[in-house]
């Protein structure tokens, strides 16, 4: 779970979980406006809806305050979508409801389990849901009034890409490209959240990623619920709109975030080619969740193993460098051990860089919510037994990159004098340094592999970006 916090008072600042605070400055803010907190959990697209409310708090000129206890009120921007998550999220409500200041929820939170927002915070100001970012400004001025309990729900589409905005890290801009999905996961909660697909149209995706890459902006995210599903209510695929981001003039990259295997398989081909362009990471995140077809037809996924399996094979024949992610979920209902044991086999032969393992915690209103659980003891330890597996896996996909040599965009701060950057394949490298490396493209060799990230050495410090600030921590 991620956490983004926002503090400083004439700057926005940005605090994840392991401590790296980012400054940008902001124009439009009064020194005598109502101090704000602001803190965020959850994905990109989450972290996206968290920049558009501090866009509008600072077009409306409100102060960001550096803790709670100094603000005039709180905004917790949520997510639902798994059980130990919302145990967090909920427990940080129940805390900050106890200072007394008005308190703000938003995100999925409010939409998957508006019950458990108001036992952990009984008095809240208001809730808003993702579709309903825009009504930020209101809802702060509401809980200015003393009023509470206000709901700012809403069904329609919004039109976020026209709303302002502020970038938290300074090197990478998240881009939201539609709301909602197609599916209907029989364990996912994030649908009643975000709603149905809303795909925004192509030409103000290209227009923002434009506007980023002139204010020096190195990485783009792609972002939504299911990247996949992009342009099949408006008649258009997510291989046609990535054609039209690369032609976008400037040197950036591109992250595809996630997508689900039944629509990259509707345009494998297609994908395949938009993902040879050289502005596109060699990344792919593709969740497969299980290794049995049973299973898979349980929870509703539309496709097969096989087809799983395949699309990994051609995508490593057509792109063999690429970084191949998923997801796994451990226990689901009548997860059989020949079930478990197909999916052990699945990541034994496709072989994924990162596995994400959830284990199974039923969501409220999910048709997997009445299906018979496994007891807890085996989910346990067939996630241990995954766990291990996916260590194993990683570390021996990262050692094939020893002694590698190139280019890399550093785009986050790690602890202490460390900094991690990204190659063509997304690949997380670390090198060190006492200097400011924020937004630098350095050649590195390589050096060390872990299971979770590479280290390299400095070769030479390349010249086509510029240096942004950064906080160290």
């Amino acid at each position: 779970m991620s956490v983004t916090i926002c503090l400083v008072e004439l700057t926005v600042g940005c605090k994840s979980k392991s401590r790296k605070p980012t400054t940008l400055s902001s124009s439009k803010v009064s020194i005598h406006a109502v101090k704000v907190y602001a803190e965020s959990y959850g994905c990109s697209a989450n972290k996206f809806d968290f920049e558009l409310m501090l866009g509008q708090l600072g077009a409306a000129g409100y102060r960001l305050a550096d803790s709670p206890r100094m603000a005039d009120a709180v905004i917790v921007n949520t997510c639902g979508v798994k059980k130990p998550t919302e145990d967090r999220v909920v427990e940080r409500l129940r805390r900050l409801s106890r200072l007394g200041k008005p308190l703000i929820v938003a995100g999925c939170l409010p939409k998957i389990n508006l019950e458990a927002v108001q036992k952990a915070a009984p008095d809240f100001a208001a809730v808003l849901d993702p579709r309903s970012v825009h009504n930020i400004v209101s809802a702060v001025r509401s809980a200015q009034r003393g009023e509470k309990n206000k709901v700012f729900f809403s069904e329609r589409p919004l039109a976020k890409l026209e709303q302002p905005k502020v970038r938290l890290n300074p090197v990478t801009e998240i881009v939201a490209i539609s709301e909602g999905c197609v599916g209907s996961c029989s364990f996912c909660c994030v649908r009643f959240a975000r709603g149905t697909l809303s795909s925004f149209p192509r030409e103000m995706i290209v227009e923002r990623i434009r506007q980023a890459v002139c204010q020096g902006v190195k990485e783009v995210w792609i972002t939504s619920q299911d990247n996949g599903a992009y342009g099949m209510d408006i008649g258009t695929s997510l291989d046609e709109l990535l054609e039209e981001c690369c032609r976008v003039e400037g040197k950036f990259m591109i992250r595809v975030g996630m997508m689900n295997p039944s629509h990259v398989l509707r345009m494998l081909p297609e994908l395949i080619r938009s993902f040879k362009n050289e502005k596109i990471f060699k990344f792919l995140h593709l969740p497969v969740q299980s290794g049995d077809d049973e299973v898979l037809g349980k929870m509703n996924r539309m496709y097969t193993a096989d087809e799983f399996k395949g699309t990994i094979r051609t995508f490593r024949q057509e792109i063999p460098e690429i970084t191949i992610s998923t997801d796994i979920i451990c226990g689901f209902p009548s997860e059989s051990p020949r079930s478990f044991k197909k999916t052990l086999d699945l990541v034994e032969e496709t072989k994924p860089d990162i596995v994400n393992i959830s284990k199974f915690f039923p969501r409220p209103n999910t048709p997997a919510e009445n299906m018979e659980l496994i007891d807890a003891s085996t989910v346990r330890n067939r996630s241990r037994r995954l766990a291990k597996l996916a260590r194993r896996t990683s570390l021996n996909r990262n050692r094939r990159w020893l002694g590698w040599e190139g280019e890399v965009l550093i785009d986050e701060k790690g602890r202490g004098s460390s900094w991690i950057g990204r190659n063509f394949a997304y690949k997380p490298i670390v090198i060190r340094s006492r200097k400011n490396m924020m937004g630098r493209v350095l050649q590195v060799k390589v050096a060390e592999a872990s299971s979770t990230y590479l280290e390299a050495e400095i070769i030479e410090r390349l010249g086509w970006s510029s240096t942004f600030s950064v906080q160290a921590s």
